[in-house]
């Protein structure tokens, strides 16, 4: 059966799971050693990126179809719960973009194995570790092959559950308890309008399946229904727009959009490969892959409504960057820069307009942004997953996360250090590193929708390479903890977490030389929309030359602005900045008070209106009802106890006087 190897992409990180965590619990003490357990996780995700590859090859390497689209392959689908017309399926569904987000999760999660060998050497729960890593996994490679948006939601809700035993995996500490805590909660709320959202399109087109039409092969494509598209249409003038736009609160929640975000920097509490693994490169990424794989719906049903995608993530990109440049915590600054970068490529979903002249032909120039979001989601799962691996690295070597202890460990991290600058020469969009492409052709997009627009987001892209130098800068240069190092000398990492530093940073430099090098020479082969497309067809990389050397120099600007201030071994200009305006860096240090705007809504206005009322109309008049019924049941059985004496000639007084009343009722009616 062709694709029929795809279950086991699923089924492996699922088995590694159960073997790793039920056999490690039912055993106790005697269970798996830690070399045994990080073998068993990491050999199962080592066969399941060789089957992502081979899929991505046999699958990009095949006959497109007739009108130019990759086809929709559907290897397995089975009704899991049916109920009348609409049914709940379970399956396995590969195109575009699912195939390479195999990609993207399998590398990723492989490099995070390998690199947690050496990170977590000797932690206490290592076993526990390396289950929840698989589970995980198995979560973010269901979600992406799910069939329907039921099955997605699923997978989804899973996702949150490994996210949260993963935060939580330090739980004696009370930080992680409350990151962890958190994570769930914001997600969950979250949530819930995703689901409203799935009701509403479910009920009105009579399916939870993605699309109204289109080319279904594979072994299960008989199985695989499509929704209603006259009853779709009917609903589409209010309803479907509402649907989507819940469902887009749902992956706005997960990929951490303003105000939804403040779950996501609290998160750094778990260990830091989880960081690189679920924060940088997959769980995050979940609310950007499911506005691309209901794109279609929202071009044909809602593409008005996708102003407010453009609006939030605009917002939210510079948010995140203007907090990123005040934080002092490397892994903070980190989050905050995943937030502005997920920011990203949102905004270039949301740019993404109708065809010219039908609105509802999605044509190549249309798709830009689709294209530039999928590659930059690419591109940045790499990088920054490079660097919160290099975040490790440092963390491991100083024991802190505070760059006042660090300064001049290019000298004695010499692997890291080169890993670490080319990951934050691609974030900032310098040409022949794979941030370039992906970033210029999001900020195109963002011109082509509105000229305010395209600067915003090319002003936001400025201050992401501003304050990845003054970060670089930071550990790398500056100004040495001679005395903190004296007591512990830094030291490079064991080959297990420079291993992967190397590979993806190779990936990084691979990818840019080529798509650069393929966008202004114009090599098909070489350009990712060969492969991605909103439309399903071809599309080569062409890039504005105004718009690629106005970025480039306004990102090499703000890299000799950085270079400038934070390579010296005294920073003056800076604390001269930080005194001239210290209420704004207080501000943008704190994240502009998020949280504590949270915490009063929540106990002062939220906790003390609502729920206060709630408990005590729950307590005093819900329970007051039902203990009242209680009472009276009681007094009612108390006041004829004593007629149920066990005397027979009691039980024929009364009989006799029931039929008397009885026939004296009779008479009178």
């Amino acid at each position: 059966m062709e694709y029929g190897y795809t279950i086991g992409i699923l089924l492996l990180p699922l088995l590694s799971f159960l073997v790793i965590g039920l056999t490690d619990y039912f055993r106790g003490k005697k269970g798996w050693s830690h070399k045994a357990a990080g073998l068993i996780g990491t050999c199962s995700l080592g066969i399941v990126t060789i089957l992502s590859y081979v899929t991505a090859f046999q699958y990009f390497g095949a006959e497109r179809l007739a009108d130019g689209t990759f086809p929709t392959i559907v290897p397995y689908n089975t009704t899991w719960l049916p109920l009348g017309s609409l049914h709940f399926d379970l399956g396995i569904l590969l195109d575009p973009i699912a195939v390479m987000m195999l990609i993207v999760i399998s590398t990723v999660s492989l490099m995070v194995h390998i690199y947690s060998f050496g990170y977590m050497h000797g932690e206490k729960g290592f076993q526990r570790y390396y289950a929840f890593l698989s589970l995980f996994t198995f979560s973010m490679l269901g979600l992406v092959v799910a069939t329907n948006i039921f099955q997605m939601y699923m997978f989804w809700e899973l996702v949150g559950v490994s996210s949260y035993l993963l935060i939580g995996f330090y739980y004696p500490l009370q930080a992680a308890v409350h990151a962890s805590k958190k994570a769930f909660i914001v997600t969950r709320f979250a949530d819930m309008f995703f689901l409203i959202g799935i009701l509403i399109f479910g009920y009105y087109t009579g399916s939870f399946n993605f699309s109204f039409a289109g080319e279904i092969t594979g072994a299960a494509a008989d199985t695989f229904t499509f929704c209603n598209a006259d009853k779709a249409w009917t609903a589409g003038a209010m309803l479907l727009p509402t649907a989507l736009v819940l469902m887009f609160i749902g992956g706005a929640g997960k990929s951490a959009m303003f105000p939804l975000h403040i779950w996501l920097p609290d998160a750094m509490e778990g260990p830091t490969p989880v960081s690189a693994l679920i924060h940088a490169a997959t769980m995050v990424v979940a609310g950007v892959f499911q506005i691309a794989r209901l794109f279609p719906l929202w071009i044909e049903y809602a593409p008005n409504q996708m102003n407010i995608i453009v609006v939030v993530g605009a917002f939210t990109a510079f948010y995140a960057a203007a907090v990123a440049c005040a934080q002092s915590d490397i892994k903070r600054v980190l989050a905050f820069s995943t937030i502005s970068q997920i920011a990203f490529m949102m905004v270039a979903l949301g740019v993404c307009l109708p065809g010219h002249g039908n609105e509802q032909m999605i044509d190549n120039h249309a798709s830009l942004g689709y294209m530039a979001s999928m590659f930059h989601l690419f591109t940045h799962a790499m990088f920054k997953a490079c660097l919160f691996l290099g975040a490790g690295c440092i963390i491991h070597a100083v024991h802190s996360n505070e760059m006042s202890t660090m300064g001049g460990l290019r000298k004695y991290m010499p692997i890291t250090h080169a890993t670490f600058l080319i990951s934050c020469l691609a974030i900032a969009g310098i040409p022949f590193f794979s941030g370039f492409s992906s970033k210029d052709e999001i900020i195109s997009a963002c011109f082509a929708y509105s000229p305010i627009c395209g600067w915003w987001m090319t002003g936001v892209a400025a201050m992401t390479a501003f304050y990845m130098f003054r970060l670089y800068y930071g550990i790398f240069w500056g100004t040495e903890n001679k005395e903190l190092h004296a007591h512990h000398t830094p030291h490079e990492a064991p080959w297990t977490m420079t291993f992967p530093l190397v590979f993806l940073s190779v990936i990084t430099v691979g990818v840019g030389i080529f798509s650069t090098l393929g966008g202004f020479l114009h090599w098909d082969w070489a350009s990712f929309g060969r492969f991605v497309t909103a439309s399903g067809e071809s599309y080569t990389i062409h890039f504005d030359w105004t718009i690629a050397a106005t970025s480039t120099v306004i990102a090499v600007c703000s890299i000799i602005l950085a270079t400038y201030i934070y390579k010296g071994e005294t920073q003056p200009i800076a604390d001269k900045m930080y005194s001239f305006a210290p209420r704004l860096h207080r501000w943008a240090y704190k994240r502009f008070y998020m949280d504590e705007v949270y915490m009063f809504v929540t106990h002062k206005i939220l906790f003390r209106f609502v729920s206060r009322p709630v408990a005590w109309i729950d307590e005093h008049i819900i329970n007051g009802l039902i203990d009242f019924t209680a009472w009276g049941a009681n007094a009612g059985g108390e006041s004829i106890r004593s007629t149920q004496d066990g005397d027979v000639r009691s039980y024929a007084v009364w009989f006799i006087t029931g039929v008397i009343a009885l026939t004296l009722l009779l008479v009178c009616l």
